[in-house]
């Protein structure tokens, strides 16, 4: 997460979705930013409006707009099972290594999903507690371009944002039939993309 309180903004950083990228490229010109622990770094909408607000925003000024990139539900989900399939954690909990990736959508889907599927959901990252979005200013991974262009104008600095955090190569491929039951039971997570357009 990072701060421009001079700019009115804040970069919260959805995993998988391009930001540790955006942060290496940004550092230099944030007034703060909270780079680790991981639960720390990717602070949600409600943990920031809960925890972090009121350090930040001071009575009588204009609050500090939200900020943050989302990736298409499926392709969020690949990048989850993709980077948990790494050879460094392969046997552990969190591995996906030895799981197909219809098996770990199914576990993700699960009311309390085992380890290797606990990687939370972006609808409710961005969202209030009431459910509503909770960021000014959403943007598209496949349309990192537009997200940077809007930095560069907020921070008056061109960026140049490489490529980080990538996950390993892998075959991966959802079956029709639990393509069809993930946009049944996360419908919000598709309505959380579909509002981006194209």
């Amino acid at each position: 997460m990072l701060v421009f309180w001079k700019a009115r903004l804040v970069l919260l950083a959805v995993p998988k979705t391009g930001t540790t990228a955006l942060e290496q490229a940004l550092l230099p010109y944030a007034d703060s930013a909270i780079l680790n622990p991981p639960q720390q770094k990717h602070c949600t909408v409600r943990r920031y409006r809960n925890q972090v607000q009121k350090f930040f925003e001071q009575r009588g000024q204009r609050k500090l707009e939200l900020m943050a990139v989302v990736r298409e539900p499926v392709g969020w989900l690949s990048s989850w099972y993709r980077y948990r399939a790494r050879d460094e954690i392969r046997g552990t909990a969190n591995s996906t290594a030895d799981i197909s990736f219809d098996d770990f959508v199914a576990a993700w889907l699960q009311h309390t999903p085992p380890e290797f599927a606990k990687v939370g959901r972006q609808s409710r990252f961005v969202s209030e507690e009431d459910g509503t979005l909770g960021v000014d200013h959403l943007f598209r991974h496949d349309q990192l371009d537009r997200a940077v262009a809007f930095l560069e104008g907020r921070v008056k600095a061109r960026l140049d944002v490489g490529r980080s955090n990538v996950s390993p190569a892998r075959d991966v491929g959802l079956s029709t039939e639990m393509d069809a039951r993930l946009r049944a039971e996360a419908p919000e997570e598709f309505a959380l993309w579909a509002r981006l357009g194209s």
